[in-house]
């Protein structure tokens, strides 16, 4: 019986190395390289000249007792698979900066709250708020899955590059404002966000150099990559990210 325990143990042990043993890509910036860290879903970590900034952690993704503490932490909306108190807890130490949308900080207060179209300078990265919300998915009549402006997604500027991290949204007509992004995250899940013929769309809307489709929850990535497939303005990149 002993035995068995301890191969079991060890089993689960080997599962939750393996669980945290993340995919990540690094990028070179004019002010030195960002490294970014696929957790899972829509959790992300970034790393950058000594910054560390996690994005919508969530403990069920990962065990944040175990992972880096955060210099930023940034949370798109108050949905339960982007705001988890038991993550922020452990992500945060002394002098960490938490910024959220207004809904977001009834529920955990943060150290600072932007709306759509704000912006500010977090943890020395220039960080803007940007809208994230359907148009056709709702939960019911003129009830939207993501209300306008309840939520956010995000631009980051690391050195010369940007880095844009959609949150929960449709191929909104704001992305059309989006210039010279290096890096996009965009959610591919329906109903809650988007379909891939979406993302095709918000893609030739403001054109990223890389793209990772990320939030898609078992949507087959494939049929993103023969939407994509006759253009060559975007790179297209799957990670582990459903």
């Amino acid at each position: 019986m002993k035995r068995i325990i301890t191969l079991i143990v060890m089993l689960v042990f080997a599962v939750f190395v393996q669980a945290q043993d993340f995919e990540k890509d690094v990028f070179n910036t004019s002010e030195g390289e960002l490294e970014i860290t696929f957790v899972g879903h829509g959790t992300l970590m970034m790393e950058f000249n000594g910054k560390v900034i996690h994005i919508d952690p969530v403990s069920m993704f990962a065990d944040y007792t175990t992972m880096p503490k955060a210099d930023l932490v940034l949370i798109t909306h108050d949905h339960g698979d982007h705001l988890d108190a038991a993550a922020l807890d452990a992500t945060k130490k002394q002098g960490t900066e938490l910024v959220l949308p207004p809904a977001c900080n009834e529920k955990y207060a943060g150290t600072a709250v932007l709306e759509n179209g704000e912006s500010g300078t977090f943890a020395g990265i220039k960080v803007e708020a940007v809208p994230a919300y359907n148009i056709e998915h709702e939960r019911g009549a003129g009830q939207p899955f993501h209300p306008k402006g309840a939520g956010n997604g995000y631009v980051l500027h690391f050195g010369d590059k940007k880095v844009y991290v959609a949150g929960d949204t449709e191929n909104v007509p704001e992305m059309a404002n989006l210039k010279n992004i290096d890096v996009a995250f965009l959610p591919m899940n329906v109903p809650y966000t988007m379909t891939p013929e979406m993302v095709a769309k918000a893609t030739q809307l403001f054109k990223p150099k890389v793209l990772y489709p990320y939030h898609f929850s078992g949507t087959n990535t494939d049929e993103l990559a023969e939407l994509l497939k006759n253009q060559s303005a975007t790179e297209l990149r799957i990670r582990k990210l459903e």
